[in-house]
Parts: structure tokens; C-alpha cells; sequence
């Protein structure tokens, strides 16, 4: 039995024979002048694999005839165009019968040159693939070979798609052959130009390679210099009608047009192409933004309110002026805890308010620096806290105020309320109230620190992430409440007799107070990054002068400038 390869001779048969299934029909080139054909194909590019040379193709070409092969009707043709004679009896008229001695071995190498037929190497290694399939498997069904043959008497082309995928074979060319995972053979390809000469010299020349499974995925190689087009073209030909989009560019193809028409637009703001003809444009990582170009995305740098930033150092600033203004307006008071003045206007009350407005400046410096956890937490509890004292005080000292005037009509219901210190107890009560909602916050979803990386778009933003949004919203509710009681009570007790006017100054404050934060509202909410933050500060700051000046300027005013004053109405 004769082998090829290793492989039993019937199989290479039904090997040809599966292959002939998938067989279309060729174009008959043997009666065209081959002049006038290559001529067209002159400077074209084709690929031929690596290593294709068949062992004894060459041989069995030089010495081939149609005798041996009468039923080949190809080669038969190829004889009368390469000899001009025909076999005897094949073809009728004036062409001579060939001699018998007729040989391809005396024609010029350039009529039989292998290089020009390298595409057989493809049908030479599916032959064999086909034919190691076949073999694998019958072996794999000697077992039911004898049902197989009965219900199927030919070998159908689906049953061997298995065997063919995981085939692998090493053929006489050294060449290894596979199928990949999309059924091509996985091969190495040399990119040849082909050149046609006078008198019919062609010459196939080597001007790059390519890969498809490299170790770096495709690979493609070519020496531009050593192509040689087709006549007419001085340079490269131009396989599109548009100039080419550069980086930052892309693609839109024209209407009514061939795609290869097509206009270039620049890429949209927050995305890149970084290659030439992109197609579409990819939007840069949330830590990166696209440089002026946009073909590129550049690394954004880390910004928030900072204590050198000239907006942090001013805020920083008024807030530490502020406090020692507090500090000293506390003094005063301390010092002149027995004056009338002072004592007329509950001092115990206000010193709880100067010390809650001085912790009020001071959290606002909570506010500006690197946000951290811990400062995160501590800068809206502690807002909402120090400002509950400080509007809780206030409207204790409004109480007070009223239950004066009330205690000098008849009855004694008023007057003991007033000397118990009734009024006095609102402050604990309401900051009770605040440090619940605080824990309850604190609980369920607490501030952290978070990134904002779409305000400022060459900016990564570090903000404080106030967590439960109904929750702050809950502590700004209850000071809203708190100071509209206030400012409603201050408000009814305006008129009181001047022995009491601190309701006037009670009034003004709250009205201050509440314009501030009605304010806040819609600007804190229109704002962005690191504005966002500074407006927060300067509605603390603002309010909390607005409750320093209104209640505390006057009465400084009258013991430091004008002490006579408060001696005259002690005297009163």
C-alpha cells in the first residue's frame, strides 16, 4: 500500500474526494495571451506562504506529461499553449501532434516557476489536514465501523469537523499545520509584488510579511521603497477620496457617498483619539481629563479648599478675627458681670451665647484644609450643635424678655417663672433635640470623604459626602424652626418699654440670622467643588456676626464708651 506523509493512500482519495465537494468552478486562463493578462496584474501585491516550496513538485512538474494523465484536461491545454502541438486525437486541425520526447524540463524557468503556483501549497496541506482526520477518525470508530457503514455508506463533510479543529500535522515542507479558532490555517505569509516584464518575463519580489499570530498579536511588515506599482502611479495609491483625520479627529462618513468619503469632526469635549482615522472617540478615565488637543488624556490634579488658597486664607483669617473679637466682647461681659446692664439682660444666658458663637467661628475652620474622616463628621455635628445653643440661647433670652414684662402684672404665675429660671432650660432641651438627630445621622449613614471629579474638569475635587441627605436637611430644619420661634417672639415683643429694648436688638438679630440662611439655601445649591464649601463658611461666619453685632455691639458700646449710662439706670 502505498503512503505519502505517513498516511494511507485510500485516505488521501477521500480526502480529494471530500475536498471535491467544496469545489467551485475556475476560470479557464489557458486560451488568454499571457502578455496582455500580467500586464494588468503588474505591481499588484498577493500573499504566499512562508516555506511553501513542495518536495518533488518542481520534479513532478519537468517531467510530467498528458500520457501518463489523458484524463486531465488542464494539463492537456497547458501542452498546446507551452509546445503548441496537442496529443493525438485531442485536439482537430493544423497543430502538430507533440513528440513523444516532449518535456516541461526544456521550456524556460519562468513558465514553470513554482513561486508564480503557491497557492497550491494550500489545496497540498488541506489534502493531508482532511486526511488526518479521516484517519483519526476511523480509529477512534473501529469499533462501530461496520454500523457506521451501514447507516452511512459515504462519509458526510460535518462528520469530521471535529477531527479537522484539533488536527495537527507537520507536512513534507516542514511546515506545521493547524486551524485557529476561526478555521483558518495558522500559517506566516510573505507580502510579494509582482512585476511583469517585455516578452512576457514576470518576477514575483518579496517587499514585506505578515504575521497573524505573532507573540504580539497581528504583525504586519512592509518595505514601502522596494514596491513597484502599476504603471501610472507615482506614489503610493490612495485607498480613500478624504484626507486622513488625525489624532483628535474622527471619522464621519458623507452622505450618498462611498465610505471611503468622509469628513473629519473634532472629538467632543471630555473624550480623545489618540490614532490617525479614528472611528470613534473614547472618553479619558474620571482621574484624567483630554488636553487642548484631545488626543491625549493628561492626569488631573487633586484640589480642595486649602488653608494657602487665597479664598481658604481669607475665610481662615476672618474666621480667627472674628473669634478673638468674640473672646474679647466675653471679657467685657465677665468683667462687668455686676453692672446693671449685664445683669439686666440675663448674664448667665449671655455668656452661654458668646461661648457658643465663638465655637461657632472656630468650626468654621473645620471646613477649609484636606477633608478627612474625622473631620468630615465633625464639621456638620458640631455646625449643627454649636448653632443650636447659639439660637436656643437667643430665644431664651427672647423669653426672658417677655416674662419680665409679664411678671409686672398682677399674679405670680409669671414672676415664678421668671425667678425659677425656667426660660434657662430651653437650651439644653433644644440641644437635646439637635444631638438626637445628630446620633440618629450618625447611625444610619454618616459623612465621609468622597471625590468630585466632574465639577472642575481638570480637577479631582476631595469633598466631604454629607451622607444622609434627609438627615442634614433635618438639622437645618430644626434651626430654621428654632430661629423663625425666635424671630417671631423677638418680633411680637418689639415694643416693649426701653427698660427691655434688647427685643429690638433680639429682633434685628434674627432677622439677620434667617435672611443668611434663606440665602444659603439656593446659592449653597448652585454652586459646585470647592465653592460649595466656601459658601457653607460664610453663612456660618455671616450669621454668627450677624448674632455678635445685633446683640452684643450695643451694650459694649454703653460699658466701654459711655459707662455713665449704665450707672443712670441703675439709679432708675
Amino acid at each position: 500500500m502505498a503512503v505519502i506523509a505517513g498516511i494511507p493512500s485510500e485516505f488521501l482519495v477521500q480526502a480529494g474526494a471530500l475536498l471535491e465537494l467544496y469545489r467551485t468552478p475556475q476560470l479557464d486562463f489557458s486560451w488568454i495571451s499571457t502578455y496582455h493578462l500580467l500586464d494588468i496584474f503588474h505591481g499588484t501585491l498577493f500573499f504566499s506562504h512562508q516555506n511553501s516550496e513542495i518536495p518533488g513538485f518542481k520534479h513532478f512538474l519537468r517531467t510530467v506529461t498528458p500520457s501518463k494523465y489523458p484524463e486531465d484536461l488542464f494539463l492537456t491545454k497547458y501542452w498546446l499553449y507551452t509546445f503548441s502541438c496537442s496529443l493525438a486525437g485531442t485536439v482537430c486541425g493544423e497543430i502538430h501532434e507533440c513528440p513523444p520526447n516532449a518535456s516541461l524540463e526544456s521550456v524556460t524557468e519562468h513558465k514553470i516557476d513554482t513561486t508564480v503556483m503557491k497557492s497550491t501549497n494550500d489545496l497540498y496541506n488541506a489534502v493531508h489536514l482532511v486526511a488526518h482526520a479521516l484517519h483519526d477518525m476511523v480509529l477512534i470508530g473501529e469499533e462501530t465501523s461496520s454500523q457506521m457503514a451501514a447507516e452511512h455508506p459515504a462519509l458526510l463533510p460535518w462528520q469530521l469537523h471535529p477531527f479537522i479543529k484539533n488536527a495537527h500535522l507537520e507536512s513534507s515542507a516542514g511546515e506545521h499545520v493547524s486551524l485557529n479558532e476561526n478555521r483558518n490555517c495558522v500559517s506566516r505569509y510573505d507580502i510579494m509584488n509582482f512585476l511583469n516584464f517585455p516578452a512576457g518575463l514576470r518576477l514575483p519580489m518579496k517587499v514585506g510579511e505578515f504575521i497573524p499570530q505573532g507573540l504580539r498579536g497581528q504583525s504586519l511588515m512592509i518595505q514601502e521603497e522596494l514596491i513597484e506599482w502599476a504603471f501610472g502611479f507615482t506614489e503610493t495609491p490612495h485607498s480613500v477620496c478624504s484626507k486622513s483625520c488625525g489624532p483628535g479627529f474622527m471619522k464621519i462618513t458623507q452622505d450618498w457617498k462611498p465610505i471611503c468619503c468622509f469628513d473629519c469632526i473634532s472629538c467632543p469635549e471630555g473624550e480623545i483619539a489618540n490614532q490617525t482615522d479614528s472611528d470613534t472617540c473614547m472618553e479619558c478615565p474620571q482621574n484624567e481629563y483630554p488636553n487642548m488637543e484631545r488626543n491625549r488624556c493628561l492626569p488631573k490634579m487633586v484640589s480642595f479648599l486649602a488653608h494657602d488658597d487665597p479664598l481658604g486664607m481669607a475665610l481662615a483669617c476672618t474666621a480667627l478675627g472674628f473669634s478673638v473679637i468674640t473672646a474679647v466682647v466675653l471679657w467685657v461681659f465677665v468683667k462687668h458681670r455686676d453692672s446693671p446692664i449685664v445683669k439686666a439682660n440675663n448674664r448667665a444666658l449671655s455668656y452661654v451665647l458668646l461661648l457658643s458663637l465663638l465655637l461657632c467661628f472656630l468650626c468654621s475652620l473645620l471646613f477649609i484644609g484636606r477633608p478627612n474622616t474625622v473631620t468630615c463628621i465633625l464639621r456638620q455635628i458640631t455646625f449643627g450643635v454649636v448653632f443650636t445653643v447659639a439660637v436656643s440661647a437667643v430665644l431664651a433670652k427672647t423669653i426672658t424678655v417677655i416674662l419680665a414684662f409679664k411678671a409686672l402684672t398682677p399674679g405670680r404665675t409669671m414672676r415664678w417663672l421668671l425667678l425659677s429660671g425656667a426660660p434657662n432650660a430651653v437650651v439644653p432641651i433644644c440641644s437635646l433635640i439637635q444631638l438626637i438627630i445628630c446620633g440618629v445621622w450618625l447611625g444610619t449613614s454618616p459623612p465621609f470623604v468622597d471625590t468630585d471629579t466632574h465639577s472642575e474638569p481638570r480637577h479631582i475635587i476631595i469633598v466631604c459626602n454629607k451622607g444622609s441627605v434627609p438627615a442634614f436637611y433635618c438639622v437645618l430644619g430644626f434651626l430654621g424652626f428654632l430661629a423663625l420661634g425666635t424671630f417671631f417672639l423677638a418680633y411680637q415683643a418689639r415694643n416693649l418699654p426701653d427698660t427691655f429694648n434688647e427685643a429690638k436688638f433680639l429682633t434685628f438679630s434674627m432677622l439677620v440670622f434667617c435672611s443668611v440662611w434663606v440665602t444659603f439655601l439656593p446659592v449653597y445649591h448652585s454652586s459646585q467643588g470647592k465653592v460649595m464649601v466656601a459658601v457653607e463658611i460664610f453663612s456660618i461666619l455671616a450669621s454668627s456676626v450677624g448674632l455678635l453685632g445685633c446683640i452684643f455691639a450695643p451694650k459694649c458700646y454703653v460699658i466701654v464708651l459711655y459707662p455713665e449710662r449704665n450707672i443712670k439706670r441703675v439709679k432708675e
